[in-house]
């Protein structure tokens, strides 16, 4: 008996027409209805427009397109005029036409109420539909028959092995499209075996870049075939919309189609070989429909453009299916190539008695191969014809095929059943770090908090979020990074953007007028992950605020800054620096209003990444300025050298000189680089006109440290002074300056350094490892506990094999090793090692503490 097939509803209240309903129906596997209110309305609506002028369109659109493709586009056409509430003959029309054979439609014949437009959109919305219903299948079916050609080919997948590295550099669908493949993967002794190919190797950028415009063309698409028809005006951009989407999915198509074709001509069994060759669509003639599909898009004839995309996407299942084949039969005995039923069955048998060693494929492929193994055995294929095995096997990976289904949630099973092993995911922005990178950074703050406290400044903490009033109107067009958290307890609250605006908190609400402080703590800002860009970072700060000599404190955080930088052994950096009012006054000389003065410092703070062509264009474009002040400003920004060079040119600047702000900003700078220069690290700075620090709260000096060595990270550390911030929260103003540091470069600077140099990072400080030569842990408890209470920094290990311990300590760089055995317990004695001499000492059992203490100079 005939399986009963779906109904599918249109016009009915609430109900939508979706891709997959277009493709059941155009395909026969779905009947199509009409909800009998609909057609009320619609008879309703055209007995009150009897009098609105007509159109006709004629049929000829469908002229050129495949039957499937032509029933798709009357559905989607018959749902936009029941959506829009058009003539009830127009819908009955077009009813009659899909329930019976499109086929025989007339192309001259006419239907009323529709414009040539309505029609064009809505064949290309109705080929859309098969697209994205097909599209989404092959989709999860590729990285399915991927793994199982990575399989056959012995393949090396190392290009699997990624991860989300969290700061927007890796695309998501390429991890997600890798990860599904190494699930497939997972277990299989077959995979690298042999040398990189390229057609495996790119299979996470392919697809996942296919992954993606699936993804795209499903919204676009669910949209189009639920919307009214538009007036024949608006129709061009409505085609012209959707192709658009099309076309790049026709190219990730085209890149589909090519490196899977060069997998399964790869994976090649002598009995399909000659058949592949013949049948499977081939690169080149995959180029030629490209070709063609480019034309049309560029002829603007939208109708033939999508219908080329959708022969351009059969293709494709089509050399996806061969893949499979070839993957297929490669991997499986070749008893059960023979076309035969019966030695199907008997190979399986086989199989379950372990007539033959198991070969151990991943525990996804196996799932897989079993699968279509079962769907073939039931089949019963009385015929010994080999090609009659091949087309059966075909005709699972038909879209259209009745089965496919039923392998599509296979295949998707296959994948979710071993979610357990997936990975959990970071969010964007952040990072875990291991052992060794912990070690690095373990060392550098212990270099950077010796600085500080070299300097006097004492520790202090806040918390990691503060009122959202305290933070707001602190950073300029830089608070849209501000993260805001849901309110759980009454009060409005935001993550720290930095430790800046905390400390100056701080200090007002405890009503101090003098603190040297320093702070390492994680910030948080909602911004867009790049490369050295995160969402959660550390800053290292160090502030100074009160009443102090002269721009002594500015000079202090400069000179910190320098011997930071030098005692990390980072390389080769420099220190821009700038004065915020030589800015203003700049900016007053070159005619910009003061209003505008924080909005064009913002801009002029990105010369560091920009060109100042595109900083003009923003600055006259979006803020106002005229072409004129802008080149001023050029002018001015391009000042850059040593600091006490450049002063003198400024100072012979006349209208530098009488500007009030200006000149006040370069006396103060004359009193700085002096002690600068006494100090002996003015060779680090650079004074430069162009740096502007686009926070709001800076009033005097500002700097930037850039890292001149090959690893690019941008600016490693910043700072300047800020008077006005402290008296924002409280009656007294307290003057302040202060200089952060960017750790999570300089981490990335101190990891390149020791990977340059071929230097292994130690992990711990273990000094000795206990190694029992047995199974006393009592012993090992005795032992490890004096060391502990000594002092000592030691592990303890209990193995029978002399050589696991010794291999222990070499891995994990341990020096020294005490050795205890059966023969050392009978005569009172431990055996001391040298690890790296490769040196035995015998220590009477008592003496063990001391000598050892003595041995690590403790």
């Amino acid at each position: 008996m005939a399986e009963e097939r779906r109904v599918v509803t249109v016009g009915g209240k609430g109900s939508s027409l979706s891709s997959s309903s277009v493709f059941e129906i155009a395909n026969g596997l779905s009947r199509l209805s009409i909800d009998t209110s609909a057609l009320s309305k619609v008879s309703s609506s055209s007995n009150n427009n009897t009098n609105a002028p007509t159109q006709s369109s004629a049929f000829s659109v469908l002229g050129n397109l495949t039957p499937e493709e032509s029933k798709a586009s009357l559905v989607v056409l018959l749902n936009k005029l029941l959506l829009s509430s058009s003539s009830s003959a127009a819908v009955t029309q077009l009813f009659d036409i899909i329930l019976n054979d499109v086929s025989s439609i007339s192309f001259d014949s006419t239907i009323d109420g529709v414009s040539p437009g309505d029609f064009s959109v809505a064949a290309i919305s109705g080929i859309s539909a098969i697209l994205d219903h097909r599209s989404s299948a092959l989709s999860v079916i590729i990285d399915a028959v991927a793994a199982l050609s990575c399989e056959a080919l012995g393949a090396d997948i190392s290009a699997f092995n990624l991860n989300d590295s969290g700061d927007g550099s890796t695309a998501k669908d390429v991890v997600s499209v890798a990860t599904d493949v190494k699930i497939l993967l997972n277990g299989s002794k077959f995979v690298n075996k042999n040398s990189d190919e390229v057609a495996v190797s790119s299979v996470p950028v392919v697809h996942g870049k296919f992954r993606e415009i699936c993804r795209l063309l499903h919204s676009s698409t669910r949209v189009q075939l639920n919307s009214a028809v538009v007036s024949n005006s608006g129709s061009s951009g409505t085609a012209s919309a959707i192709c658009t989407t099309l076309f790049s999915l026709a190219v990730a198509l085209k890149d589909l189609g090519n490196i899977s074709y060069n997998r399964a001509k790869r994976t090649r069994d002598d009995g399909i070989s000659a058949m592949l060759q013949k049948e499977c669509p081939r690169p080149d003639q995959l180029k030629a429909v490209f070709a063609s599909l480019v034309s049309a898009h560029s002829d603007e004839e939208y109708v033939k453009f999508s219908h080329d995309v959708n022969s351009l996407l059969v293709m494709v299942e089509k050399i996806v299916s061969w893949e499979a084949l070839a993957a297929f039969f490669s991997l499986e005995e070749k008893d059960f190539i023979s076309g035969n039923t019966s030695v199907c069955e008997d190979s399986a048998k086989a199989g379950k008695k372990g007539g033959k060693k198991k070969k151990i494929l991943g525990k996804g492929t196996t799932a897989l191969l079993q699968f279509l193994k079962d769907r073939l055995l039931s089949m019963h294929i009385q015929t010994e014809a080999f090609e009659n095995l091949v087309r059966h096997f075909l005709s699972l990976l038909d879209p259209k095929d009745s089965g496919f289904g039923t392998l599509l949630r296979k295949v998707k099973d296959i994948v979710e059943s071993n979610e357990s092993r997936r990975l959990p995911k970071l969010p964007k922005g952040t990072r875990d770090f291991a052992k060794e990178q912990m070690a690095i950074r373990e060392k550098a703050f212990s270099i950077i908090v010796e600085v500080f406290k070299r300097h006097g400044a004492s520790a202090l903490d806040t918390p990691a979020f503060e009122m959202r009033e305290t933070l707001m109107g602190k950073y300029g067009e830089d608070s849209k990074l501000i993260y805001d958290l849901a309110d759980q307890g009454g009060e409005l609250c935001s993550l720290r953007y930095d430790l800046t605006v905390p400390f100056a908190r701080y200090v007002a609400m405890n009503g101090l007028t003098s603190f040297k402080r320093y702070q390492i703590a994680k910030v948080y800002r909602r911004d867009n992950p790049s490369k050295g860009r995160y969402r959660e970072f550390y800053q290292c700060d160090f502030d100074i605020a009160g009443q102090f000599e002269k721009m002594m404190p500015d000079f202090e955080v400069i000179k910190i800054l320098t011997e930071l930088l030098d005692e990390l052994d980072i390389g080769e950096y420099e220190v821009k620096l700038n004065h915020r009012k030589l800015l203003d006054g700049m900016l007053a000389i070159c005619g910009v209003p003061q209003e505008k003065f924080r909005t064009i410092c913002s801009s002029i703070d990105k010369l560091d990444k920009q060109s100042f062509e595109q900083i003009k264009k923003e600055m006259v474009d979006e803020k106002g300025l005229s072409d004129e002040i802008s080149d001023r400003i050029g002018t001015f920004v391009k000042w850059r050298g040593p600091p006490v060079e450049l002063l003198s040119k400024l100072k012979q600047e006349r209208s530098f000189l009488e500007n009030n702000e200006s000149s006040l900003a370069l006396d103060e700078l004359d009193i700085m680089f002096k002690a600068l220069e006494r100090s002996r690290c003015i060779d680090r700075v650079v004074f430069d006109l162009s740096l502007a620090r686009g926070l709001d709260y800076y009033t005097g000096v500002i700097f930037e440290a850039v890292f001149k060595g090959a690893t690019q990270v941008g600016s490693i550390a910043a700072g300047g002074r800020y008077d006005n911030l402290i008296g924002m929260f409280g009656t007294r103003q307290v003057p302040a300056v202060g200089i952060s540091l960017g750790i999570e470069r300089v981490f990335a600077i101190m990891e390149q350094v020791q990977k340059d140099k071929n230097q292994e990072i130690r992990a711990t400080e273990t000094q000795v490892l206990v190694s029992i030569l047995g199974d006393d842990s009592a012993l090992a408890a005795e032992l490890v506990g004096e060391l502990w209470n000594a002092k000592v920094k030691a592990e303890f290990m209990i193995h029978k094999k002399v050589m696991k311990h010794i291999d222990r300590a070499r891995d994990s760089r341990i020096p020294w090793m005490v050795l205890v055995g059966e023969r050392e317990l009978s005569e009172g004695v431990v055996k001391l090692k040298d690890v790296v001499a490769a040196i035995d000492y015998e220590v009477p059992r008592g003496n063990l503490v001391n000598d050892l203490c003595r041995r690590l100079d403790m």
